[in-house]
């Protein structure tokens, strides 16, 4: 069958979260995803916004990662792709108004094609006119403008709530992502097999954002089982995490990202339990690393030979727990120094999305590679997306 293709459509800060983690999981599943964005072509990028609740009395706002477009808008005809997706976050507010994106979503609409938005993406849905008389739900505050527009509104039962009319797609927020991506796989015809698996996540404050949320509510929506726990932390309890993105500095930059929940606790953990463990990177590693009980942890999963898959400067972890000697292993370039002197057989990461797999063990370099990464974990563990 033909390779199934989706457009994303982007803006300038559109929620970090929203963008890339249906785009990385769909590239993962093996679907083309073309993200554009009204006035900006190929290679340029749009900056995101991280939106989460906090203590007051709507969410907070900061800046994200810089998200690179790989298509042009103006060059694209929306009735070629199988599938929309449309983040929230502030853009659609202003993409809400112009006319070559409505014009784009009502063409897309007539073809009964599916169109999954979320959050605030359901303001480009209303100002094109095609939510009237559908149900569609949107974050708790886009009820009145949904319902101006004539939309059968669905009163969101939590932050994760998605629903579904005919080939309409809305969620919430981005805790619905797992359902909403899962629901859009469907709608393209997909279908997966081999999901019945339990994945473990060791999480540590300042991980990256992108490489804990990418893999963790991908594998979600392949409809595992997925746990992430921290030591000293239970479940309930939230990690920090670390914005890290290439801006032109010699190194890259950080800024805060979003508060990730844990839902497990480290104490009493039965890792016999789970077919897998996944570390993200980031600056959690480098105190990880310290840990004994971690690099137990880490020992446990390689000796068993279950799948093991660890990003960026996740590899500080490997290397500590002295599971490398003689494993074929990429990292992020400034972890190349512990790879190496831990006895692994260096991989050179170019470009910087590449991964590799070795045996049980599947290693990348940085959040660019998250579609690599998380499909050759995917292959380890014997789940495929078919359409």
């Amino acid at each position: 069958m033909a390779e199934k293709r989706v457009l994303l459509l982007c803006g300038d800060y559109m929620e970090d979260h929203e963008a890339m983690v249906p785009f990385q999981a769909l590239l993962a599943f093996g679907v083309k995803v073309d993200a554009v964005c009204p006035g900006k072509k190929t290679g340029e990028f749009c900056r995101t916004a991280v939106h989460q609740f906090s203590i007051h009395q709507t969410f907070d706002e900061s800046r994200g990662h810089n998200f690179t477009l790989n298509a042009t808008f103006d060059e694209v005809d929306f009735g070629t792709y199988d599938g929309l997706l449309i983040p929230g976050g502030r853009a659609p507010e202003y993409l809400a108004m112009n006319e070559s994106v409505l014009d784009g979503v009502n063409k897309f609409s007539d073809t009964g094609k599916p169109i999954a938005s979320i959050c605030h993406g359901q303001l480009i849905l209303a100002a094109a006119g095609v939510v009237k008389g559908r149900k569609c739900t949107a974050a708790p505050h886009g009820g009145p403008v949904l319902i101006s527009a004539g939309a059968d509104w669905v009163e969101p039962r939590n932050f994760a709530a998605c629903v579904v009319d005919g080939n309409l797609i809305t969620a919430a927020t981005y805790f619905g992502h797992p359902e909403f991506i899962r629901l859009f796989v469907k709608e393209l015809g997909g279908s997966i097999t081999g999901s019945d698996k339990r994945i473990l996540f060791l999480c540590g404050d300042y991980m990256e954002d992108y490489e804990i949320i990418v893999p963790f509510q991908s594998l979600q929506a392949l409809g595992c089982h997925v746990d992430a726990v921290c030591p000293n932390k239970k479940a309930g309890d939230s990690c920090a995490t670390a914005v890290h993105d290439f801006e032109g500095d010699q190194t890259y930059s950080e800024k805060p990202g979003h508060h990730f929940t844990l839902t497990a606790s480290f104490e009493g953990l039965d890792a016999s339990s789970y077919d897998a463990l996944v570390v993200p990177g980031g600056r959690a590693p480098e105190y990880l690393a310290l840990d004994e009980t971690v690099l137990a942890l880490v020992k446990q999963f390689m000796e068993s030979k279950k799948p093991v898959a660890s990003i960026c400067h996740g590899q500080q972890i490997l290397a500590a727990a002295g599971v490398l000697k003689g494993r074929k292993c990429t990292a992020y370039p400034a972890v190349k120094l512990n790879v190496v002197l831990a006895g692994a057989i260096w991989q050179e990461p170019d470009p910087i999305d590449r991964c590799f797999t070795d045996d049980n063990l599947v290693t990348g370099a940085a959040w660019p590679g998250h579609p690599e990464f998380i499909s050759q974990l995917m292959a380890l563990l014997g789940i495929k997306v078919s359409f």
